[in-house]
């Protein structure tokens, strides 16, 4: 089953705000963020709230924007899972087990807004 959580946030007067999807349990596959009037430059920390694991950390950003987050993986020694030849990490879906996704803006402007629509199947 997918699902699209949708998460509106407005900032305080000082450009900071946090918003917390529903709960939820499965693979992040997009987040989409609509850019209402947020400030250019705007910063975002995404992170389950449970573990606090990362899903999407960007700064200055200035439009709507897309990203499919994933992490790196690991052997079952825990060292990094690498691409033989490139030497390049494999990644794979952020998945979130009955927790909530947690929105931090910073750098968002004086009372200002965005949506966040993140889909998870």
């Amino acid at each position: 089953m997918i699902q699209r959580l949708v998460v509106p946030v407005t900032t305080a007067a000082d450009g900071t705000a946090t918003a917390y999807s529903p709960v939820v349990s499965g693979r992040i596959e997009t987040i989409r963020y609509v850019k209402t009037d947020f400030d250019n430059g705007v910063d975002f920390t995404i992170t389950a709230e449970a573990t606090g694991e990362t899903i999407w950390s960007q700064v200055d950003v200035n439009a709507s924007a897309t990203v499919a987050p994933r992490q790196p993986t690991h052997s079952t020694a825990g060292v990094a899972a690498l691409y033989a030849a490139a030497g390049q990490a494999v990644n794979d879906g952020v998945v979130v087990a009955n927790d909530r996704v947690k929105i931090v803006i910073a750098q968002g402007g004086n009372v200002k807004s965005g949506t966040f629509h993140i889909v998870v199947s």
